[in-house]
């Protein structure tokens, strides 16, 4: 048995923030520490408290006078799309048609895919991010990489292969029953193996047939536990052209309901041009849309009212992600900073306690994982990121005139980055890599 006493200033969400000042909503502790015990939390609260349950031997880290959070957590990110990131194109369908889809197409080597998993476990873990939800490539050989370098690291990660059968070049089509038939392989060597999770991955109704939807549903009645994952009304171009291939359907959202896709632990990213109907039916069915904010700006595709949906009669819950890489950033900070300025735009507030909560114990309810990660409670596992608001020049001088929790927040928010990471823990052990030369 292993023992760490990890020393700081503790952060966890209790529960949703109501206001800006509902510090009835955290956790915490001037001067904390959370004891880690065989890849899990065993204590938390006051230092002097919590090191008398330690063993004398236990190996102590001082990380005064900074904040130790849980693990950050992204829903929403495309591991193949790492080479893409920064790409100039007017908007989603340009972009995926010029950069994306070619970019794919590599990982049908596994070598390539390899290479890119080591940098995208470094790339998250350096920006704090311990949990993503991932699209791997059409390749199978893309998700046997992803998850193998996450058993490597120890980390919680959710990944699928993507299915997809039409609209995109000869190297990224598979069949429904190819589709079907990898996913099954995916699942069988991967989910439960350490701490991965597999989520069945259509990528959208644009590049699946009816045929293939078909062997989706087919693959959430025989897995009613899994994760699923793809995308909704993210530009009105493509929600047009959606329309088209499934004339049937109500609109975009009924496209998916159809086929047993809306439900519990389905997470429908983007989700920006929802009509009242389909909010009220992702409500029903306690289906999840993930905020891009970067990505969203990026390709110009809307901007998406937040805090209107959360306070409809019927709330549709909520989850936020980087969208890596139409996203323009891997920092969950940097993605809540853009977050805070669309909900300004929309003359609306959204407040650092917000930011924080949604970025830890929002989204690990989002994903059904409350129980494993997003909080510091004992039992949980020990993924955490320890974070210096005073991480660089600009941010120490404006250290010196903070008075309140929230004000270090906001300022982590607005000026933080993967600098501000101090140190990123999964399952207990410090894993942030060093900075690229």
């Amino acid at each position: 048995m292993t023992e760490t006493l990890i020393r700081g200033r503790l952060l966890s969400f209790r529960r949703a923030p109501e206001h800006a000042a509902d510090s009835e909503s955290y956790l915490y502790e001037g001067d904390g520490a959370v004891l880690v015990r065989d890849g899990l939390i065993a204590a938390i609260g006051n230092y002097a408290d919590v090191r008398e349950k330690a063993a004398v031997d236990a190996t102590e880290i001082d990380h005064r006078p900074h904040l130790i959070l849980p693990g950050l957590i992204d829903c929403h990110v495309h591991f193949p799309q790492m080479q893409v990131i920064a790409s100039y194109a007017a908007n989603l369908l340009e972009w995926l048609n010029t950069y994306t889809f070619p970019e794919e197409c590599r990982f049908v080597e596994s070598a390539h895919a390899q290479r890119i998993a080591t940098h995208f476990f470094d790339e998250f873990l350096r920006n704090g991010t311990t949990t993503a939800v991932a699209y791997c490539s059409v390749h199978k050989a893309s998700a046997d990489a992803f998850f193998a370098e996450s058993l490597k690291r120890g980390t919680l990660m959710i990944g699928g292969k993507v299915m997809m059968d039409r609209n995109a070049p000869q190297g990224l089509l598979d069949t429904p029953q190819l589709g079907y038939d990898e996913t099954r392989a995916v699942i069988e060597d991967w989910h439960g193996k350490g701490r991965n999770h597999v989520a069945i991955t259509p990528r959208f109704a644009i590049t699946s047939t009816p045929e293939q939807m078909a062997m989706t549903q087919r693959l959430a009645e025989e897995f009613p536990d899994l994760h699923i994952q793809t995308h909704l009304s993210e530009n009105h171009d493509e929600i047009r052209y959606t329309c088209e291939l499934f004339p049937d359907a109500i609109d975009y959202t009924d496209i998916y309901a159809r086929y047993g896709l809306l439900r519990k632990k389905a997470l429908f990213g983007h989700a920006i041009h929802l009509s009242e109907r389909e909010a009220d039916a992702m409500a029903d069915s306690g289906a999840v849309a993930v905020h891009c904010p970067t990505s969203n700006l990026f390709l110009g595709s809307g901007l998406f009212s937040l805090k209107a949906i959360q306070r409809r009669e019927k709330p549709v819950t909520v989850a936020v992600a980087t969208d890596i890489g139409g996203g323009s950033s891997y920092s969950m900070l940097k993605t809540m900073d853009e977050a805070y300025k669309i909900q300004q735009l929309l003359g609306e507030r959204l407040n650092p306690l917000e930011s924080f909560y949604h970025m830890t114990l929002g989204n690990a309810v989002a994903l059904d994982l409350a129980g494993r990660i997003g909080t510091l409670d004992p039992g949980t596992d020990a993924d955490l990121v320890i974070l210096n608001a005073a991480a660089t020049p600009a941010m120490r001088l404006r250290m010196e005139t903070i008075t309140s929790l929230s004000e270090e927040l906001f300022l982590l928010q607005t000026l933080g980055d993967d600098r501000s990471v101090v140190e990123t823990y999964v399952a207990g052990k410090a894993s942030k890599p060093e900075a690229a030369a």
